[in-house]
């Protein structure tokens, strides 16, 4: 058994790290507040937007959207979407492990390469062939100042190296939020636009356009796919601050438990000195008196 000292200076240590985890804990339920907020008054105008997006999709000749057009895959781009920091539990492994899945079964074979939006992820592939280049794209530190115009350039960026046929197809990877304890991972095709048709209607018709097709095309599909990208990094940020929150939470909980423990061992260690203490004081009584 650890002596009285060492006992000691482990509760004082584990005391400093619980208030550390409890501090990190509340910091992290401020800022989910408000970006939660965030991605709740976004997701309704995103989700009504990619309906019309995906309708026009549907109605316009390939020629006519150049954002469509489906090409054989043979050079593909991954939005890998991370964090800057840590102790967010699994957060950021959870995006890795996808993206390298991708990578050797899905895109096995094909030419890939992993735009990094977030420094964990861009650590984890600092030193692959795979990376692409981030200044290219603008993404130094998104998070730092997260808000749609530098979501949009980078997102501006991407769509012009599509257009460019430098990439065949292009998804991004990040963490959705579903709640503070619950963030689901997902991969979605970013380009080319797959139009989509709801069960029980058709996306074909007659449409009476205005302005006409061709403005459409070059305004409100690239806004709405900026759109489109910006939410996910929204996305990606509350589940951050969710997962960072449920796992100082957690983290906490253990040090309290580990502290109470540690007190119950220092108690009964030093009850046991006492009791040493005394036998050795009535041996020495008794030694005096014969």
């Amino acid at each position: 058994m650890a002596n009285l000292k060492e006992i000691r200076n482990r509760i004082t240590s584990v005391g400093s790290t619980m208030q550390i985890t409890s501090a990190m804990k509340m910091v992290s339920a401020a800022k989910l507040k408000r970006a939660q907020d965030a991605i709740t008054q976004m997701r309704p105008y995103s989700e009504k937007l990619q309906e019309i997006l995906s309708n026009l999709s549907a109605t316009l000749d390939l020629s006519e959207n150049a954002f469509s057009d489906q090409r054989e895959v043979k050079n593909v781009l991954i939005l890998a979407v991370s964090s800057n920091r840590g102790l967010c539990g699994g957060f950021n492994n959870n995006v890795i492990k996808r993206v390298n899945v991708l990578l050797n079964e899905e895109y096995k074979g094909k030419n890939v390469q992993v735009l990094c939006l977030g420094k964990k992820v861009t650590d984890a592939f600092r030193r692959s062939s795979l990376r692409a280049d981030n200044k290219a794209y603008g993404t130094e530190d998104i998070f730092a100042d997260l808000k749609f115009d530098n979501a949009a350039e980078i997102a501006e960026n991407v769509m012009k190296a599509y257009l460019s046929k430098q990439f065949d197809e292009v998804v991004i990877v990040y963490n959705s939020f579903v709640n503070a304890a619950n963030q689901v991972v997902k991969t979605e095709q970013f380009l080319p636009i797959i139009p989509t048709v709801s069960e029980g209607t058709t996306s074909t018709g007659d449409y009476i356009f205005e302005p006409s097709k061709e403005e459409i095309v070059e305004e409100l599909i690239p806004k709405s796919l900026k759109i489109q990208f910006y939410k996910s990094l929204l996305d990606s940020n509350a589940s951050e601050h969710g997962a960072r929150m449920t796992a100082m939470h957690k983290a906490t909980d253990n040090a309290k438990d580990l502290q109470k423990s540690l007190k119950l061992s220092y108690n009964k260690a030093r009850q046991a000195a006492i009791t040493n203490e005394i036998l050795e004081i009535v041996g020495g009584a008794e030694a005096l008196n014969g």
